[in-house]
């Protein structure tokens, strides 16, 4: 029986090997399991999903190419690691690959594949980028709300410079502002630092935070083996139902306070060309003229991408740039003495100064090159049958772009394991063709870049201008990844700090 069993296996995938090159298919591994796939291959290379995905997925295209088809389950899936793949995906094919495929988390947390970040390609799609990129990130809103950016990263400074040279954990630091940042643009609140009221409201916002993190970047096997979500345990899809209800009632909380205070000019305050309005009540206000497009659940959706986008993503990025910076003293001192020199000491850093401060531009550049927040682009998939690397991809079939492979390939960057900001020197933003795209390309691009670069800049070079930087022991930072949507640090960076002779001065100014 054992014989006949292994003889089945053998023929089957002797067959299905056959079959791929006959019909055309990308490289697939050996051997593609009955029911199962290649699923086995993912537990073989996660050790029970303790190694990042992107790292596991990286070593199997090592062996099978920079196009592989892999079969999870019921799904194909086509793995992308080369920047020539990749453009075709996201250029020649961009329509093709718009949509998404449709994952458990998507149904319960995107608010049934409605919200911007899960909704397929189309016109409710269309309306809803429209809405991001014209009312929520456009240059002239994130203008209007420069003032909330300024005030909380001077108010991270005020409490650093409190320290008094002790252990800080900058992950908790950074993770604290830009939740300050956001709450302040969506609603007009904060929930850390001085003058904080809410403190129930702001723990509760917190876990939300956490929580979406935490369930979001499990993979759920029902979503490849979907007789699994019938007959196996349902722990994972009730844990979404949950935290979907939570969040759900927190955002609608905060449009029914937006609602009931309207005409306060406590949340109206003035700003430069007239009022600032928080960006909750930007949408409902355009609810009068497109009632149809401004509902309450859209307005929900689209303030928790932007909440739950701009806030995780930017953390790590500054995170890691802190950590490679304090591995790198002489990279620490060279953009502090370029902030010194375009700067001074009269005042402090400013996004104005961002565009002439191009080290600190290399170095966040850097930063997003080896650590990308996106190591695997959200999931495409594809809507109709295509050609990519000259072989066919079936409609349907589910697009993953490893960008961490692609950034962190000696064969694309020299000297691609070290950290080299000089290497971005001359490099105008932060697209280097499809062999450096931090924030994704094409029609499903982020709309959220220039936030988040504005953000990180004005953060870190604030932090470089006003403070000397030391490791809190002799050991060099720990660089491992741990496991997650945004590829965080394993271990939350811990440093020490001591202002610099004329910080107080300019502190006081602030």
């Amino acid at each position: 029986m054992v014989i006949q069993f292994l003889l089945f296996l053998a023929f089957y995938a002797i067959a299905r090997r056959l079959l791929l090159k006959v019909r055309n298919l990308p490289p697939s591994p050996f051997p593609t399991l009955p029911v199962i796939g290649h699923l086995h291959l993912l537990k073989k290379h996660l050790h029970l999903l303790k190694k990042p995905l992107h790292r596991s997925l990286s070593q199997i295209s090592r062996w099978h190419g920079p196009v592989t088809l892999l079969q999870f389950g019921s799904r194909h899936v086509l793995v992308i690691s080369s920047p020539a793949a990749a453009e075709e995906c996201l250029a020649k094919n961009d329509v093709i690959f718009a949509n998404r495929p449709r994952l458990l988390a998507g149904k319960h947390l995107g608010y049934n594949y409605t919200s911007l970040a899960w909704s397929p390609y189309g016109n409710h799609w269309r309306n809803l980028r429209r809405i991001a990129s014209l009312e929520i990130l456009s240059t002239n809103r994130l203008l209007t709300l420069l003032s909330i950016r300024t005030s909380e990263v001077r108010s991270l400074l005020r409490l650093l410079a409190k320290s008094g040279g002790q252990s800080l954990n900058m992950k908790s630091a950074f993770f604290e502002l830009m939740l300050n940042v956001m709450m302040q643009m969506i609603a007009g609140k904060r929930y850390y630092g001085e003058n904080v009221g809410e403190v129930e409201e702001a723990r509760k916002f917190r876990e939300i935070v956490t929580e979406s993190f935490r369930i979001g970047g499990v993979t759920n096997i029902g979503d490849f083996l979907p007789f699994l979500r019938w007959m196996g345990p349902k722990g994972l899809e009730e844990k979404m139902m949950a935290l979907h209800k939570k969040r759900d009632e927190f955002m609608q909380s905060l449009i029914d306070e937006s609602q009931s205070s309207e005409g306060d000019e406590s949340l109206e305050m003035a700003a430069e060309g007239g009022k600032r309005k928080t960006l909750i009540q930007v949408l409902l206000s355009l609810r009068e003229t497109e009632p149809e497009y401004y509902k309450d659940e859209t307005v929900k959706s689209l303030m928790l991408v932007l909440l739950l986008g701009g806030t995780d993503t930017s953390v790590a990025t500054m995170e890691w740039a802190m950590s490679a910076m304090l591995n790198h003293p002489e990279i620490l001192k060279k953009a502090q003495a370029e902030i010194d020199e375009v700067v001074g000491h009269d005042r402090i850093v400013n996004e104005s100064d961002l565009p002439k401060l191009s080290y600190l531009h290399c170095i966040m550049n850097e930063t997003m090159r080896m650590y990308p927040v996106g190591p695997l682009l959200i999931p495409h998939e594809s809507a109709e049958e295509c050609c990519v690397g000259g072989y066919r991809v079936p409609r349907g079939t589910m697009l993953l772009i490893n960008l961490f492979s692609i950034q962190n390939n000696p064969k694309y960057w020299p000297d691609a394991a070290k950290f080299k900001p000089e290497r971005f020197e001359g490099m105008e933003g932060v697209r280097d063709g499809y062999k450096m795209m931090p924030f994704g390309s094409g029609r499903r691009g982020c709309p959220g870049e220039n936030l988040a670069l504005r953000m990180v800049g004005l953060t870190l070079g604030s932090l470089i201008q006003c403070f000397e930087w030391n490791r809190i022991s002799d050991e060099l930072i720990d660089m491992t990844e741990g496991t997650g949507l945004s590829m965080p640090k394993a271990q939350p960076l811990l440093a020490k700090c001591r202002p610099r002779s004329f910080t107080s001065d300019l502190l006081s100014q602030a």
